[in-house]
């Protein structure tokens, strides 16, 4: 799992200890992601399933894509579909994928790279392997994360933002155990590139086996922490956890992950997605592609789709009709 790593983990700067007096944020819930297809049919696990909306705000779904190896020939993804109302945030660790959307956004990205797009007030995209890939084959491995938007900002103008692996904050456990990648908000003081409508913080976290990480975590923030990889524990009460699974931790200013001892022959190290954000707390009305805050908003979401006004495909691409999906 190659994403973005270093040479000497104890050159970063490194996490300050634990304040005293902090809490412990609690386990919650732990709950497992259950396997599916999406778009022309690549596996995906769904990590908010069985998830209570309430514990995820302001985030509405996340898929983990992969990780899978393709034959020549097998690699897939999806057609032209339209969004409104929210954000994609699509996280690569392995392979690359190719994105372009209506607005005239676009980019390829690779291992550590992210692409953040903006639906708003609407966009068609579209998301896909390039042909080199389609044709040889490879390993394939990402996330994609939808991050809802304010009220007052689901109309917002459509945006794209490409953020190489190389932009990312790097950090270090204080005993050099852990290796964390920011890619959006803060994490002690360290900021990530990535801009956001919603306050969040976003964060890959390598844990080195037998090594534990304690994150400071903003208490008006919600918690979440998924396993990519790997086998470990959760919380202070050291809760197992292993692949597939997502953590709901309650409330507190701590976050604590580690790694159990030995891992399985996929992976060397437990790899965590950890993210949280100030919940909006507006009602979320949602049918397939668009997320807002009324039935009647998606409603007209649908009919401005159908009649045109949320983009239109490129002219090198206007022969592939679109399709509502992810």
């Amino acid at each position: 799992m190659p994403a973005v790593t270093v040479d000497n983990i104890l050159a970063l700067p490194r996490l300050a200890d634990t304040a005293p007096g902090a809490t412990a944020r609690p386990v919650l819930a732990v709950t497992t992601a259950p396997t599916g297809y999406e778009g022309e049919g690549f596996p995906v696990r769904r990590a908010f399933a069985g998830i209570d909306m309430g514990h995820l705000d302001p985030f509405i779904h996340m898929d983990q894509m992969g990780e899978v190896n393709y034959a020549p020939g097998e690699p897939k993804g999806t057609p032209w579909h339209p969004h409104r109302g929210f954000e994609t945030v699509t996280y690569m660790i392995d392979g690359t994928m190719e994105h372009q959307d209506s607005n005239g956004g676009g980019g390829v990205i690779s291992g550590g790279d992210t692409q953040w797009m903006t639906a708003g007030g609407g966009i068609l995209h579209i998301e896909a392997p390039p042909e080199h890939l389609v044709m040889s084959g490879g390993l394939f491995h990402g996330v994609q994360l939808w991050v809802n938007l304010p009220k007052n900002n689901k109309m917002a103008a459509p945006r794209y933002q490409d953020i190489t692996g190389s932009k990312v904050a790097l950090l270090s456990s204080p005993d050099g155990g852990a290796l964390i990648r920011v890619i959006a908000g803060e994490l002690d003081g360290h900021h990530g590139p990535g801009s956001t409508y919603t306050p969040i913080t976003l964060l890959h976290a390598t844990v080195a086996p037998g090594a534990s990480v304690t994150l400071p975590w903003n208490p008006e923030f919600n918690a979440l922490a998924y396993v990519l990889a790997g086998d470990g524990a959760v919380g202070t009460e050291r809760r197992p956890v292993h692949m597939g699974q997502t953590t709901v931790f309650g409330r507190g200013d701590t976050i604590t992950i580690a790694a159990a001892d030995t891992q399985d022959s996929r992976t060397e190290s437990l790899e965590v997605f950890v993210l949280g954000g100030k919940p909006i707390r507006e009602p979320v009305a949602m049918a397939g592609p668009f997320v807002m805050n009324t039935k009647a908003e998606v409603i007209q979401a649908f009919e401005d789709f159908q009649a045109g006004r949320l983009g239109s495909i490129p002219a090198a691409h206007e022969t592939i009709a679109p399709e509502s999906s992810e």
